[in-house]
């Protein structure tokens, strides 16, 4: 190991084969360390908790890990998103559990290692305050939650803390450091003498970096709401904050739903699909998205897998055609890194494993066939999803672009993939409200 690869300034921009080596083994041994084990222990749990038989389970387990997505971002464009997602799947797996303190823990450490795991925020929040709700208030409960959380938290910032205070006691000054706008945004004035300064300025640019309002509504071409809506009518006419504003109520209004059902019914069962349509919700909505951020609901998704008849058709077809199109949209980003070859090898075998068209159409052999026309609209949407996808690349690879709009193909790339995943959110959420029952007590009480 070479010193030189960790020297701060000095190291940025290296292009060292050896440390390239260095970093895409750690990539390796971490999601070894940390998500394939997370992986493991949840579906063992589901298959537990729902009589999953073992041919099952380790087919749901191998469809799982082989997810073409985070292969893909992890390993091709160099991520370490599966340390951040094995932290979300040990979460999981601790309110499935009924251990929430753990919990706690481990989705407190899956916000310290990547903040995208804020789009699992408000799911937790609902599922662990209904449960200290129902069936009946417990306030020990809720109170060893906060006190759980806030020990998490100190233990991930004690460090930090203590790093800072270790400098200034030996003489490293911060007192021209910028200042975040957080920090000029407090109501009160610290000395740049004082002892606390140091620590409130960090504390701030810590969350700064958090939440990154200055990078814009999108990060590149997303398939999500905003980019598609800037596509037709240019976002860039309104103010920054015009924009944060708008991003927050349509979040707001896309997670109220699944939230509230958690809130209210807050049964083991929910959990993979409240994350997933909370997720969904904050890659449509959110401010500030990345194409690698479908990673974050299509962990949840692709984990009903593992559930009781989770490889029955309708599912399959629906996590499948979510997997598909996750991928699909990355690829601009993935050809960018050389990365067509594992794209389309990866994306093949999945398809073929989970029986996706064009390899097969087992996943809609049978697809809902009691439901009247409801699986023929499903067929057809996608179906015509499939079609688009495979003549795109056919498009892609042998039309030139117009002069005058070099971003044409990519930007139908968005277009398709952000109407996508708004049925991949609608069809997680109809599932969350099914299971939850209310529909059910509805129709008693009509009954009654």
């Amino acid at each position: 190991m070479n010193s030189t690869w960790f020297e701060l300034d000095k190291s940025r921009g290296l292009d060292d084969p050896d440390l390239k080596t260095f970093m895409r083994a750690t990539v390796l041994i971490s999601e070894y360390m940390v998500y394939v084990p997370a992986a493991i222990i949840l579906v063992r749990r589901l298959a537990r908790n729902e009589n999953v038989n073992i041919w099952a389970c380790s087919i749901a387990l191998t469809a799982i890990l082989m997810q073409p997505a985070s292969i893909l971002i992890d390993h091709g464009h160099f991520q370490y998103n599966t340390v951040m997602l094995g932290f979300v799947l040990a979460t999981m797996s601790r309110l499935i559990a009924g251990s929430p303190l753990w919990a706690c823990f481990f989705f407190v450490s899956a916000l310290g290692f990547k903040q995208m795991a804020l789009f699992y925020a408000p799911a937790i929040f609902a599922y662990l305050l209904g449960s200290c709700l129902t069936p009946r208030i417990g306030i020990g409960r809720f109170v060893s939650i906060a006190l759980a959380t806030i020990a998490s938290f100190a233990m991930l910032y004690g460090p930090f803390i203590l790093g800072v205070l270790y400098e200034q006691i030996q003489g490293l000054s911060v007192a021209d450091y910028p200042q975040p706008p957080q920090f000029e945004a407090l109501p009160f004035r610290i000395d740049k003498s004082s002892i606390f300064y140091p620590v409130t300025l960090q504390l701030a640019q810590s969350i700064h970096r958090i939440f990154p309002f200055a990078r814009g509504v999108f990060e590149d071409k997303v398939a999500n709401l905003w980019c598609s809506l800037h596509t037709f009518h240019k976002l860039t006419r309104y103010s920054a904050s015009t924009i944060q504003r708008l991003a927050l109520a349509a979040t707001l209004t896309a997670i109220v739903p699944p939230c509230t059902i958690l809130l209210l019914k807050p049964k083991k069962e929910l959990v993979l699909l409240g994350f997933a349509t909370c997720a969904w919700a904050f890659f449509l909505c959110s401010y500030q998205v990345h194409e690698k951020n479908v990673l974050l609901p299509l962990l949840p998704m692709t984990m009903l897998l593992a559930e009781h008849g989770g490889l029955k058709q309708d599912t399959r077809a629906w996590v499948g055609f979510a997997n598909i199109l996750g991928c699909w949209t990355m690829f601009p980003l993935l050809k960018r890194d050389g990365l067509r070859v594992p794209y389309f090898v990866l994306t093949g075998l999945w398809g073929w494993l989970m029986g996706l068209p064009p390899f097969s159409l087992g996943a809609y052999a049978t697809i809902g066939r009691e439901r009247g026309v409801v699986p023929s609209l499903i067929k057809i949407l996608h179906f015509g999803a499939y079609a688009a996808m495979l003549a795109w690349h056919v498009v892609e690879a042998f039309v030139q672009p117009p002069v005058d709009k070099p971003d044409l193909w990519v930007v139908a790339n968005v277009l398709i993939g952000a109407g996508g995943f708004g049925l991949c959110y609608l069809w997680c959420l109809w599932q969350l409200i099914l299971r939850s029952g209310f529909l059910e007590a509805e129709t008693k009480s009509k009954t009654l």
